[in-house]
């Protein structure tokens, strides 16, 4: 069964923008690249294509809530550079049984993933900043309460 057949009968009369997941293991591509998937799949957070014949991540569509990618047993030799670009929340993904041969082909990912990094370790950092933040507040506001009982108290003796 060809990809686009495949993708319509997944879909099970919902409309492309509700699917959260895509399993289109086992079927075939038309000259190894990705067919009747594009970007009205904002949903997707999960895809599966193995053992599809995949040769070329080149018509990827953008999927920006893409968690999981499932690309095992396919012919990809390269190209995974599009991955960072066109799927920027990527956590999960195998490539294994793929005609990958040297590691300079996953160099792109490896940016992908510092990147990703970068982002989580400014994001925490942020969080432990508006932490002390209150912290500093709350702290300010007690030195302010402590000193005004203090002045009442040594007003009310004179």
């Amino acid at each position: 069964m060809e990809m686009k057949k495949k993708i319509n009968l997944e879909l099970k009369n919902r409309a492309p923008e509700e699917v959260t997941e895509l399993v289109l293991d086992n079927c075939l591509c038309v000259n190894g690249e990705i067919e009747g998937l594009n970007d009205t799949f904002k949903e997707l957070e999960f895809l599966s294509m193995a053992n599809v014949e995949l040769s070329s991540l080149a018509r990827l569509p953008s999927l920006n809530k893409l968690r999981k990618l499932e690309l095992s047993d396919n012919i990809i030799s390269g190209g995974l550079e599009v991955l960072a670009e066109k799927c920027p929340n990527l956590t999960y993904l195998n490539l294994s049984g793929n005609k990958i041969k040297d590691l300079s082909t996953v160099e792109a990912l490896m940016e992908m993933k510092m990147r990703m990094m970068r982002r989580k370790m400014k994001l925490v950092h942020l969080k432990g900043m508006k932490r002390r933040r209150k912290r500093r507040r709350k702290m300010r506001r007690k030195q302010v309460q402590k000193r005004e009982r203090e002045k009442r108290r040594w007003a009310s003796h004179t």
